[in-house]
């Protein structure tokens, strides 16, 4: 895709963003006809943005999240900084139209995991890691029918990214514990929403993370000291509504909270 395509695509979505309106798609010619467009479009948005990237957000890595927005694998997305908040916060959902939330597990690079020919194992990236959290994602799209759109223009659409909660760094030795089984509750006004495993990501937290490593690698793009990755839905999306009170309880790796307006 020429420059000037992904700039006008890019500009599109981000005015849709600021303006909180819906697109019904990306007009024809606009279009991304492959991953390496589509994350080119991405990148655009971020410089629209003017805002830092904290991380990177994988979406669909569970069956549940894949049927939500109607895709067959998982997608990256950049986790910009203005969208990212600490336990406890209030966000706004005045212009969100899935409004559901999400309870993931996130991970904070230590060690660079730059673009190289041959694939990640799932050991080297665990080995770059510094620091696991975790954490609630409220995603959204920019279009009125995201769950029809397709992966590429979902992928230009910043995969859905919209507000990201970060808890605490894990103070239990997470690393000897079985992350695949490992239960997690998301928790609306004090009840409990639905329960998940890490199983629903992608089999393993740990393997949605070395596949975001490898998807980035391969497009010329790598994860940076001190960025965080957040891996996807461990649980079925939670619909919420304005006033609801989240709690994603993670049990011994603790709980993360965030209050929508």
């Amino acid at each position: 895709m020429p420059t000037a395509h992904a700039t006008q695509a890019a500009a599109l979505l981000w005015r849709a963003w600021q303006a909180g309106e819906r697109l019904a798609g990306l007009p024809g010619a606009l279009q991304p006809v492959d991953r390496a467009q589509a994350y080119a479009i991405q990148a655009e948005i971020e410089r629209l943005s003017g805002q830092g990237r904290t991380g990177w957000k994988i979406a669909a890595t569970s069956t549940a999240g894949q049927a939500h927005i109607g895709v067959d694998g998982p997608l990256a997305g950049r986790l910009l900084s203005h969208r990212v908040s600490g336990s406890g916060a209030s966000v706004s959902l005045a212009t969100n139209l899935m409004r559901v939330a999400e309870a993931e597990f996130a991970f904070r690079i230590a060690q660079p995991l730059l673009p190289r020919a041959h694939p990640y194992s799932v050991a080297e990236v665990m080995a770059a890691v510094g620091s696991a959290h975790p954490a609630i994602e409220l995603p959204d799209s920019r279009y009125h029918d995201f769950a029809h759109v397709g992966a590429l223009p979902l992928i230009a659409d910043n995969a859905c990214a919209y507000w990201f909660v970060l808890g605490d760094a894990i103070r239990v030795p997470w690393r000897t514990y079985d992350l695949v089984g490992h239960r997690v509750a998301l928790q609306r006004n004090g009840t409990t929403a639905q329960t998940g495993t890490g199983a629903n990501v992608l089999g393993d937290p740990q393997v949605a993370l070395a596949w975001l490593a490898n998807e980035l690698a391969a497009h010329g793009m790598g994860l940076q000291v001190g960025e965080v990755v957040t891996t996807g839905t461990c649980i079925i999306p939670v619909g919420i509504v304005p006033g609801d009170r989240l709690t994603a309880d993670f049990g011994d790796f603790g709980c993360v909270d965030v209050t929508v307006l």
